[in-house]
């Protein structure tokens, strides 16, 4: 896993929040609605507008659009909310994209970025 990203009704009270216990870095995030965020660990994001959502999971993949076409030929679900942002923060974060799985479970895939 390369990335988690956690959903909360104000991105803002939870970069508050997430700053204060663990002392964690935040950079505004590639949707323009939340932040990225560096850990000790590794890096993770924070949305709002996503009140009492569990964490979501983003697994690596060295191809995203190969990845997503495979995701379809197993029976699984590309959804279409954009969470990449612009051509910009796709160089600087990656590219991710939500996924479901055949049975209906949420995960994502992450494309780090080149370099």
């Amino acid at each position: 896993m390369t990335f988690i990203e956690l959903g909360v009704d104000d991105a803002d009270r939870g970069r508050t929040f997430y700053e204060a216990l663990f002392g964690w870095r935040f950079e505004p995030g590639p949707s323009g609605n939340g932040y990225m965020i560096h850990t000790p660990d590794g890096r993770a994001g924070i949305h709002g507008g996503d009140a009492g959502a569990s964490p979501y999971v983003f697994i690596s993949v060295p191809d995203i659009d190969a990845a997503m076409d495979r995701v379809r030929e197993l029976g699984g679900v590309v959804e279409d909310m954009d969470v990449e942002g612009d051509d910009e923060s796709q160089a600087r974060h990656g590219r991710f994209k939500l996924c479901r799985d055949d049975q209906g479970s949420p995960f994502g895939l992450h494309q780090p970025p080149n370099g």
